[in-house]
């Protein structure tokens, strides 16, 4: 199992798993075998794990894990190293530790890279910990990286009140940009504009397209962050600023569009995307550098926190699931495992 700092780690553990795909009810905690760090792993004692979009689309059957990658659900957890693999630092047998995991965070253990690993330091609650790696990850690579986000400049982002809504106003606000986003009820709307968001659209009442032009005085914005895709795409090009950015995350709408391509070449927009889960070890590891520097002690000292939903024991994954699907929720969805 690789060098271990306690003699406890038992050989099985309770983790959520499924028989078969379906609705959140096909969940349901068992024993299974405590996993074994690779050569580059730690082995976590998971305190709490972070419920995501991409878990429910790999419960129904529509997001399979990538190859060798964990069965079991969770892709971000916090708790402490108890076990390290061969080409680990030592120094990291007992640290406290959030993870952006292949999968496996719905357990009483994980394994995960070690350098996907951040550092959470003394006064920092696990629970906040794990609520991050997943959106912060996402975030930052998607608007930061190839969204290129730049001070001054206006992002557009759809689901202001979701886990990677809500980071993406908080970040995108720390690094000086103006955000809009669209909600679908004036109490999400609310919400989002006390986290930050310079204009909060309720996009059941009006046309987003149309209160975009109106709040940038017919200047657009200059990034949009789309989770939708589908026939939002069309619309959301003509929000874009001459040289806008579209950067495409997720496809709860459709995952198709149809565009019109003149106007991609006469205001010079850029479509692009990306998911993160297949992404190799080494990106990750790069991505994690870069958000330790940039982005993770926004989060340390207590500038920004995660805006947080409900909390869940591990067993109540189902209620958890359902709670995302039902689209009610603002900020992020957890699960207690060990607790602090």
């Amino acid at each position: 199992m690789g060098r271990s700092d306690t003699p406890h780690i038992p050989e099985t553990m309770q983790a959520v798993g499924f028989a078969a795909p379906g609705g959140p009810e096909v969940l349901e905690a068992g024993t299974v075998d405590t996993p074994a760090p690779g050569d580059h792993d730690v082995l976590i004692r998971v305190a709490y794990a972070g419920v995501n979009r991409p878990d429910c689309a790999q419960r129904a059957g529509l997001y399979p894990p990538p190859p060798g990658a964990s069965p079991i659900l969770g892709l971000e957890v916090a708790g402490e190293v108890v076990a390290v693999g061969s080409q680990v630092p030592v120094e990291m047998l007992g640290a406290k530790v959030a993870a952006l995991t292949p999968g496996g965070g719905y357990a009483e253990y994980c394994t995960a890279p070690w350098q996907h690993c951040l550092p959470v330091p003394d006064g920092m609650e696990l629970i906040t910990a794990a609520a991050l790696p997943e959106t912060l990850f996402t975030v930052w690579h998607n608007v930061f990286e190839r969204g290129c986000a730049r001070d001054g400049e206006r992002l557009l982002v759809h689901g202001g009140t979701s886990g990677i809504g809500t980071m993406a106003i908080m970040l995108a606000k720390a690094f000086g940009l103006e955000v809009i986003v669209t909600c679908g009820d004036e109490e999400k709307c609310a919400a989002a504009r006390s986290i930050g968001a310079d204009l909060a659209i309720n996009y059941r009442e009006a046309d987003f397209v149309e209160a975009v032009k109106a709040h940038t005085g017919g200047a657009g914005v200059n990034i949009v962050l789309d989770m939708v895709s589908g026939d939002y795409v069309p619309r959301n090009l003509q929000c874009l600023a001459e040289d806008g950015r579209h950067v495409t995350i997720a496809v709860l709408g459709g995952a198709k569009a149809e565009l019109f391509m003149p106007m991609v070449m006469m205001r010079r927009l850029t479509l692009t995307g990306s998911t993160l889960r297949p992404r190799s070890d080494a990106f990750k590891a790069a991505l994690a550098d870069e958000i330790a520097i940039n982005a993770w002690p926004l989060f340390t000292n207590g500038e920004l926190a995660p805006v947080m939903d409900q909390t869940f024991a591990l067993a109540d994954a189902a209620a958890a699931h359902a709670r995302m699907e039902a689209g009610e929720h603002i900020g992020k969805i957890m699960l207690e495992v060990a607790g602090d």
